[in-house]
């Protein structure tokens, strides 16, 4: 299981629909708002 980097929700990375990749790593999203903040700043919210 993933924790989604926006909102801290646990997401199935197998069935995860929302997914960016960044630096050569994927983050997985429980929605699409999630997602669309994350593309917006990806670097303020990966590690």
């Amino acid at each position: 299981m993933a924790i989604d980097p926006i909102c801290k929700m646990t997401v199935d990375e197998k069935n995860a629909k929302y997914i960016s990749t960044y630096k050569g790593k994927k983050y997985y999203f429980c929605a699409p708002g999630c997602k669309k903040t994350f593309d917006e700043n990806p670097k303020k919210y990966s590690k």
